[in-house]
């Protein structure tokens, strides 16, 4: 079978892709070597700017498959029929590391997963956790900065990260999640997904239902000990890729099962907490657990660069049916996640193929931009309304509407009768196993008794006897121990 010819970027062949253009044999280069200077110029460029965060991460496609009838919910068309089904595309990653980190480490998974139904692209981004560090976005540049590297010493500094803490007493929840056994997921196959936020379902009628989404693993959780973490990394520092990779290439597809807690819009404002806060989870004795349907992995992406590196995700691609609530951090991702994108990919990123719809098709106004592929042709117009045959707005609302009230301004959160920031980490512990409660304190204190400001450790340990006076009596006397010792 001949070889196909080689060519440049402009489809010219080459002659030889072996040896440089030079003044005789032996002398010194010619800039006039295209080929050398295409392909070095091609090569330094091979990178784009890597995310801030979630930079780490791998993908698989699958599809999602309704299992039970959510109708009432919901006029999603994806999920209107039980037995439908919707290609997905999955990423996963660690949060504060960079693109040549380690994946068997202390850290939030993010759990990304685009839903390419016949209405456009649903992106739900997510992470392992069903709760966050913080409820207001302002904070997040602050928080992301204390978590990772410190610009003078190059590397994670416990003060930073512990002081940071310090001054967020509504981050205990999540780090008694972070410190406990599931802060370093054995693979990603063998952790749950969350949606973390609050969304907003509406149904036909016009119904409204605010809504939690749970992806529960169907390989069981399994977890790694801080021991076993680092044994691991030390062997294969790419331990969770490799495991997801070679799995699906087995046939050894994994899944999830979906599931969602929905509080009907009405009861939100009289519940005892605020249920838009992230850093609180919806008692399942409130509102249980009711399945929606299957999500499986089953086709590993073949390059990695075009489909996980720039796969693009943002919690403001919705469908009709599903929007988003009055959560504060949501409210702040609709906005920071797809400005991330168009930072790093640039504004046309929506039409690479990962991105792309795949059910539909995109029809819209957008002109021009670095990259663009799709800016029409001499007899379609780039403005709307027109008296041409362009693409027109249907009228039909995404989702119920909100009512708001009141005086702009830099507002707290309304306080519900039972907000508080440490009783949900108070029961967290307080549902652990004596050998779960030793490795969270012994993990706490590992961290914290590197801090070197004593002022930050008794801000941090009064959070700990705040959510419960054992969990605190407990990790005061390992932090006071190890720094004796």
């Amino acid at each position: 079978m001949s070889k196909r010819t080689l060519t440049t970027e402009s489809g010219a062949p080459v002659a030889d892709n072996q040896n440089s253009a030079t003044a005789g044999v032996g002398g010194p280069l010619l800039i006039q070597d295209q080929q050398l200077l295409e392909k070095l110029a091609r090569f330094n460029r091979e990178r784009i700017p890597e995310r801030v965060v979630h930079a780490r991460g791998s993908a698989a496609y699958g599809y999602f498959e309704v299992t039970d009838d959510v109708t009432a919910y919901t006029s999603a068309a994806f999920l209107d029929t039980v037995g439908k089904k919707t290609e997905t595309f999955l990423r996963f990653s660690t949060v504060a590391d960079s693109l040549g980190g380690a994946d068997a480490v202390r850290d939030p998974r993010g759990f990304a997963l685009k839903f390419y139904t016949e209405e456009g692209n649903y992106d739900l981004v997510g992470n392992n956790t069903p709760v966050f560090f913080i409820k207001d976005p302002i904070k997040f540049p602050d928080f992301i900065h204390s978590q990772k590297r410190d610009p003078f010493t190059g590397k994670q500094e416990p003060d930073n990260v512990w002081d940071f803490w310090a001054h967020a007493p509504e981050a205990t929840h999540q780090i008694t999640w972070l410190m406990g056994d599931r802060g370093i997921p054995a693979s990603y196959r063998h952790m749950n997904g969350y949606g973390s936020h609050t969304y907003q379902w509406t149904n036909e009628n016009g119904e409204a239902f605010f809504v939690k989404y749970h992806f529960k693993t169907n390989q069981g959780i399994r977890c790694l000990s801080s021991e076993q973490a680092a044994e691991l990394v030390g062997k294969d520092a790419n331990s969770h890729q490799t495991d997801l990779l070679q799995a699906i290439e087995r046939g050894v597809n994994p899944s999830w099962t979906l599931y969602v807690q929905i509080m009907p819009a009405a009861e939100a404002a009289d519940y005892r907490f605020n249920p838009f806060d992230l850093t609180k989870v919806w008692p399942h004795a409130d509102y249980p657990l009711q399945r929606v349907g299957r999500l499986v992995l089953d086709r590993n992406p073949d390059n990695v660069f075009a489909e996980v590196e720039q796969s693009a995700f943002s919690p403001n691609n919705f469908v009709p049916g599903i929007t988003a609530s009055p959560d504060k951090m949501l409210q702040g991702r609709l906005f920071g996640y797809a400005d991330a994108q168009r930072y790093r990919l640039g504004v046309n990123h929506t039409v690479l193929p990962v991105n792309a719809p795949k059910a539909t098709k995109a029809d819209n106004y957008g002109r021009d931009g670095v990259m663009a592929l799709r800016n029409g042709s001499r007899h379609d117009k780039n403005y709307e309304p027109n008296s041409y045959q362009g693409p027109a707005e249907t009228g039909l609302a995404l989702g119920a509407p909100k009512a708001v009230s009141g005086y702009t301004g830099t507002h707290e959160a309304p306080a519900h009768t039972k907000d508080d920031n440490f009783f949900q980490a108070g029961e967290l512990y307080r549902l652990m196993s004596e050998a779960e409660k030793q490795r969270l304190v012994a993990n706490i204190a590992g961290g914290l008794s590197q801090v070197t400001l004593e002022d930050v450790i008794e801000k941090n340990l009064a959070h700990f006897h705040a959510a419960d006076a054992d969990y605190g009596r407990r990790v005061e006397e390992a932090v006071r121990a190890l720094r004796d010792a």
